[in-house]
């Protein structure tokens, strides 16, 4: 029995060598409110072996996310819980290191649910669901996770699938620094929106006007905010995309126009509460808003058309993007917490290893 970080290592009996150690963070307790170190035990097992028809993955960059809080709440959700003493569900991007799958040979990058470990089973019975990565990308691995990922997926078609916004309509975006937020602002700016973003501190949203094009920036730190707000939609609110819920919610819901949308992406936060979200159905009725909800997964088969347009973009300059990267898998845990506490900047991810890896 050893620590890392104050955390419990518990070493599971083998007899390999450390370099064949995967290490796996496995839930140990249903966290309430924000995450703490011993929620998670960080476990040494043996390295496992690709069976017929398997690949063995070493991962590279993790991605965490907010619903990384979800999927650990015992709850009623668009996927199975995570349970206890499984290994944390987490989208990540690794490198092939061994394989028994003729369309998986060593090298091949590939992105999925490869989980909070350093190395992941893809295929046959037991493998976790990942996909071939396109080789030769012109772009850094870690923004496959991000903007080029299922984060820029899922700004994508929540925003032009679900909020369907015109040209000269007033965009408002909640978490507008963070990793679909940014992105969201982005594409409505190409579609010829007014885009109102809503970020914590004055270099979150300094950062979406200058570098990110945003048209104006609500600093939601700041103790007028609502007053803010207000100056910055005096043609009220078209499409709300919804990514943080609460009072946030409330006020811009208070500023939507008749017939206006609002695409609920994400409300975090209430996601370390354990307590229902509500929002404001009075409005709702009176001004005959149109409010839906989405799951990016849901878009599955279409995720490699909206891939090949972000990409455009981002190729055009159109569409820029940052990431906040943090080192070693043993810092997981306590990373995550970034995301509720506006700690992260772009996309959250944690580098695991050193890409690629030399087979």
């Amino acid at each position: 029995m050893g620590e890392v970080d104050g955390r419990a290592i518990v070493e599971v009996r083998s007899s390999i060598i450390p370099e064949t150690v995967n290490r796996e963070f496995r839930l140990r307790r249903r966290p309430v409110g924000r995450i703490a170190p011993d929620d998670f035990e960080l476990v040494r097992a043996p390295v496992p072996k690709a069976g017929p028809g398997e690949a063995l993955v070493r991962n590279l960059y993790l991605s965490l996310d907010p619903t990384n809080r979800i999927w650990v709440e015992d709850v009623e959700q668009y996927m199975p819980p995570v349970q206890l003493g499984e290994v944390m569900r987490g989208s990540g991007l690794g490198q092939v290191v061994e394989s028994n799958d003729p369309a998986l040979p060593p090298g091949t990058i590939v992105n999925g649910l490869l989980g909070w470990q350093d190395y992941a089973v893809l295929g046959g019975t037991r493998g976790v669901m990942a996909q071939a990565v396109p080789a030769g990308l012109p772009v850094p691995l870690p923004t496959l996770l991000g903007a080029l990922g299922v984060t820029g997926v899922t700004a994508y078609f929540g925003l032009l699938d679900i909020g369907q916004p015109k040209a000269g309509e007033t965009v408002v975006v909640s978490a507008a620094a963070g990793a679909t937020g940014s992105v969201v602002g982005q594409i409505a700016r190409i579609k010829g929106c007014r885009v109102v973003g809503i970020a914590g501190g004055p270099e979150k949203c300094g950062w979406i006007t200058r570098e990110l094009g945003f048209d104006a920036a609500v600093d939601y730190k700041a103790a007028d905010w609502r007053d803010r707000l207000r100056a910055a939609t005096p043609a009220g609110v078209d499409l709300d995309f919804e990514n943080v819920g609460g009072e946030i919610m409330d006020e811009v819901m208070g500023r939507m126009n008749l017939g206006g949308r609002v695409v609920l992406c994400g409300m975090i936060s209430g996601y370390n509460e354990g307590k229902p979200m509500h929002g404001r159905f009075d409005t709702i009725l009176m001004k005959r808003l149109r409010v839906q909800g989405f799951i990016v997964i849901d878009y599955l088969p279409r995720f490699p058309e909206a891939i090949m347009q972000l990409a455009q973009w981002m190729a055009e300059g159109k569409l820029k993007h940052r990431d906040t990267i943090v080192d070693g898998l043993e810092r997981a845990p306590e990373a995550l917490n970034l995301l509720f506490d506006g700690g992260n900047v772009g996309k959250l991810i944690v580098k695991i290893a050193d890409p690629p890896l030399k087979l």
